[in-house]
C-alpha cells in the first residue's frame, strides 16, 4: 500500500494559489471546494507553502476578524513536509500524526504529483480491508 496507489484511487488534481492570494480568496476556495488546505505554488509550480483551515482561523483570531490584505505568503507554512508516491500508507499516516497536520503533498523528482489527506489514507485502508473481507467470504463459500 503506497501513497501512489492512493493518488490513483482519488482525484489527483491539486488546488493551489499564488503567494499573493488573499485570506478571503483562500477561504472561498476552501469553502467552495470543501477541502482542508491549499498549496501555495510559485510561478514555476514549485511548492513554497501550504495554507490550511487552521491557518485561516488563526489569521481571523489574530486580526480581530479583519483579514483584508493578508496574503498567503504571510500566513502559510513555509517548510512543507512532502512525501513521494513510493511512501507506504502507514508511513504517511505516521508523518501526519507526528507533525500534527492533515495534508501531505506528494512530490517525485521535484515534480508535484498530488496531495493526500488523512481522510484519503483512512478511506483507502478501509477500501482495502473491505476487499480482503470480500475475498475471504468468497474463498470460504467456495470451500464449504
Amino acid at each position: 500500500m503506497t501513497v501512489g496507489a492512493v493518488l490513483k484511487a482519488k482525484d489527483a488534481s491539486v488546488v493551489s494559489v499564488k503567494p499573493s492570494a488573499t485570506v478571503q480568496e483562500i477561504a472561498e476556495i476552501i469553502t467552495s471546494r470543501r477541502i482542508g488546505a491549499v498549496l501555495v505554488l510559485d510561478e514555476a509550480g514549485a511548492v513554497v507553502g501550504i495554507v490550511s483551515e487552521r491557518d485561516v482561523v488563526k489569521a481571523l483570531a489574530a486580526n480581530a476578524g479583519k483579514v483584508d490584505g493578508i496574503r498567503a505568503d504571510s500566513l502559510m507554512t513555509r517548510e512543507v513536509i512532502t512525501t513521494t508516491s513510493q511512501t507506504s500508507v502507514d508511513e504517511a499516516m505516521e508523518i501526519m500524526d507526528s507533525g500534527y497536520f492533515r495534508h501531505l503533498p506528494v512530490v517525485d523528482n521535484g515534480r508535484l504529483e498530488g496531495i493526500i489527506s488523512i481522510r484519503d489514507l483512512v478511506k483507502f485502508r478501509i477500501m482495502l480491508h473491505e476487499h480482503e473481507v470480500r475475498n475471504m467470504k468468497e474463498y470460504i463459500a467456495r470451500t464449504v
